[in-house]
């Protein structure tokens, strides 16, 4: 009798479980094979809560995603690859809040947990803020990359400031080196890498908060605060002795042949600016972490505004609500489903729990710490801008300036073409 009561219980749980089993629906930006690594997660979920989630991808998930919401037809979460979208959705009422203490959750477990919940937060229609964005996979753009062999042969240090820094280049120069190579070209968005140096100048000259007022446009673009981060992007582009091949060169070289002066002998330059995916275009057979390396592109020790990062990243948020929707999202807090795809590789986390050994290698690592050592993450500025402004008169001002023209006047000419 004993054994069948057991058994009835069982079952009865057994069937309660499947009754409450959910098909959720998500849609995002990645193909394979980043597809299949994300089903390997969902996998993880499915076998602790009984759901079935079903993930589709596309190229055209800016466009088809909004079409799904204003034909009531939305995928239960969206994977969204920057939050300007996600922040126009939540503001016609296409989003659902994540559940209460979502964001205490995540000041608490993510490296610079308040401006993680800064930018997943944004106005519902009645333009009252919630949090609606649980970040998931993050991209570092606050590097330098250099030489390990270049930088003993010289005997130079990794500059800790912003300060130090500056004073490297002109040991550098004084040696009669060139510290920087600086490339802005990109076919038809040449500009672009302009852009993020002055991003990182100003949170490196800024708050925080006055970067986020530059990037809606609630400071303009010709304040004096952003004019300023122009010039400091020109402290080192427009120095004739500071890149290789002098100021002149900057706007008409291409940015993925730019690091390639890392590698010559004896090197065209020291050191170059740029994103964690660049290794992608650096000689073949470059092994990074031996032939190459980064570090942290360091704050002003005079600003005090502690140890900022620049970056991009992609956030889940509830397009369709259910139940199985808020337990998906709240699955994401298990540092197992960061661990799967650090694995692979091509993945950071500001999760805080994770395990650093389960990095696919000693880069991915020392990448990751850089993130986990940041005091302020802030999204990639142009991305949140105006397409008219952050894919046009952004870059194209960069160029001018690059090639001469005042800060302020090209400082007044983008904010002019901001749209009203």
């Amino acid at each position: 009798m004993k054994s069948a009561l057991y058994a009835g219980t069982a079952l009865v749980a057994l069937t309660a479980s499947a009754a409450s089993a959910e098909q959720i629906t998500v849609f995002g930006t990645w193909l394979s094979p980043e597809a299949e690594i994300v089903e390997e997660i969902f996998d993880i979920f499915e076998e602790r809560t009984g759901h079935e989630v079903s993930y589709v991808g596309s190229d055209s998930f800016e466009q088809q995603v909004l079409i799904d919401a204003e034909a009531g037809s939305a995928p239960n979460i969206s994977i969204f690859p920057q939050p300007g979208l996600a922040a126009d959705m939540a503001s016609r009422g296409f989003l659902t809040p994540l559940k209460e203490g979502s964001a205490d959750w995540i000041r608490d477990n993510y490296a610079a947990g308040q401006s993680w919940v800064d930018l997943g937060t944004y106005a519902d229609e009645n333009g009252d803020d919630n949090l609606y964005g649980m970040f998931f996979r993050v991209d570092l753009k606050s590097l330098v990359w250099y030489s390990p062999e270049n930088f003993e042969d010289a005997g130079y240090d990794i500059p800790e400031t912003m300060e130090d820094l500056i004073a490297l280049s002109d040991q550098i120069v004084a040696d009669g080196g060139t510290p920087w190579c600086i490339g802005l070209g990109s076919g038809a968005a040449t500009g672009w890498p302009a852009t993020d140096w002055v991003e990182d100048m100003m949170l490196r000259t800024q708050p925080p908060e006055v970067y986020d007022a530059w990037v809606s446009n609630e400071l303009p673009f010709d304040s004096p605060e952003v004019v300023g981060a122009i010039e400091a992007f020109g402290t080192f582009a427009l120095n004739d002795d500071y890149v290789a091949g002098g100021a002149g060169a900057v706007a008409s070289t291409d940015f993925r042949d730019s690091p390639k002066g890392l590698f010559d002998s004896p090197p065209q330059c020291y050191m170059h600016r740029q994103a964690s995916f660049i290794p992608a275009f650096f000689p073949e057979g470059t092994v990074v972490g031996e032939d190459a390396d980064f570090f942290y592109f360091p704050a002003y020790e005079a600003a005090d505004l502690g140890k900022p990062v620049l970056g991009a990243g992609t956030l889940f948020a509830i397009t369709n609500p259910s139940d199985g929707a808020q337990e998906l999202i709240e699955f994401l807090r298990d540092p197992a489903a960061h661990e799967v795809w650090m694995g692979y590789g091509g993945f950071l986390t500001p999760h805080k729990d994770v395990d650093p050994a389960k990095f696919q290698d000693d880069t991915s690592r020392a990448l990751n710490e850089v993130l986990l050592n940041a005091t302020t993450f802030r999204f990639d500025g142009s991305d949140l801008m105006p397409g008219a402004v952050g894919a046009g008169s952004f870059w194209t001002g960069m160029v001018d300036y690059a090639g001469g023209k005042e800060a302020a006047e090209v400082a007044a000419g983008i904010q002019s073409s901001w749209p009203e």
